[in-house]
């Protein structure tokens, strides 16, 4: 009976608002495109990076945790264009920033058991973070931030594709890198985000309030290459409101890992980095995995 109700539930999710449905679930930040070093931001100067994402699910869960044979097939590809700007200023003893990131996203997404089979390119919603402070210890890096998703991507509720969510998020970012050795070799990273949404567009929903959390583990070696494990979870952690909210308590919630390798060109003024992370333990949300190669560039 359980079972039914939550198949009830996906397939009226489906008509209604098909669009929170796939990947990302009903946040913005996608998690994973952070690793190793993930709370560490870099000294003064202007920095552009890519962030090159591709997320592959073939299963959606239920709110317990159950596949649901529902024909659910999504592939995203995310081209996310962040420039970073560090300043020379001091607050507080740490380094004043601030960055944009535009991103442009192609979905591919099918639920047979509706009869959805959508897929659309565009620009997604713009992120400003116009404020961050980063300190920078002997044995240590520390960041907080805090910034906002525009509603710049077009949203159809009927458009299960659609690049942009349709709402506004503020997003509180904060973590850290610890140094493991006094060579700084070795590194384990911590980094928080949490996201308050604003209603949604065209219809009585707003959903509720999500918290990632992303590390790394890593170890460098050759001055240029390092390597390691990265991973990420995220959690769902107030009710969805409004009317046309469908199932206000169920939370969705997944936890990824995976390896990350990543290497810096000196002469380039370059780094890139590859990782790979496969989620498990998910609910009420796809799961599957996320490669991401981050291309950063040093002015």
């Amino acid at each position: 009976m359980k079972k039914t109700f939550v198949l009830m539930f996906v397939l009226l999710a489906a008509t209604l608002m098909p669009g929170i449905l796939f990947a990302g679930a009903n946040n913005h930040y996608v998690s994973g495109v952070e690793g190793i070093k993930g709370g560490s931001v870099a000294p003064p100067g202007m920095y552009y990076r890519m962030y090159n994402v591709f997320y592959d699910a073939g299963e959606l869960m239920d709110r317990s945790g159950n596949g649901l044979d529902v024909g659910f097939d999504v592939t995203v590809f995310a081209v996310a264009n962040r420039f970073i700007w560090v300043t020379d200023k001091k607050f507080l003893g740490a380094d004043v920033f601030m960055d944009a990131t535009i991103p442009l996203v192609n979905t591919d997404i099918a639920i047979k058991a509706v009869g959805v089979d959508d897929r659309e390119f565009g620009l997604g919603d713009i992120c400003i973070e116009p404020v961050g402070l980063a300190w920078h210890g002997p044995r240590y890096d520390a960041a907080l931030a805090l910034a906002a998703y525009l509603p710049t991507g077009s949203y159809d509720k009927t458009d299960a594709a659609s690049p942009g969510k349709g709402y506004w998020t503020t997003m509180a970012t904060f973590g850290g890198t610890l140094y493991l050795d006094r060579a700084k070799t070795w590194s384990a990273s911590l980094l928080g985000r949490y996201e308050i949404h604003s209603d949604r567009e065209d219809d009585d929903f707003t959903p509720g309030d999500d918290f990632h959390f992303e590390w790394g583990i890593g170890k460098s070696f050759a001055k240029v290459w390092e390597a390691g494990i990265a991973g990420y979870s995220q959690w769902q952690v107030t009710d969805d409101s409004g009317d046309d909210a469908i199932v206000r308590d169920s939370h969705d919630r997944v936890h990824a890992a995976g390896p990350e390798v990543s290497v810096f060109l000196p002469r380039f003024k370059m780094a890139l980095s590859l990782r790979t992370l496969w989620e498990f333990d998910a609910k009420d949300r796809s799961e599957g995995s996320t490669t991401a190669l981050t291309l950063t560039k040093i002015f």
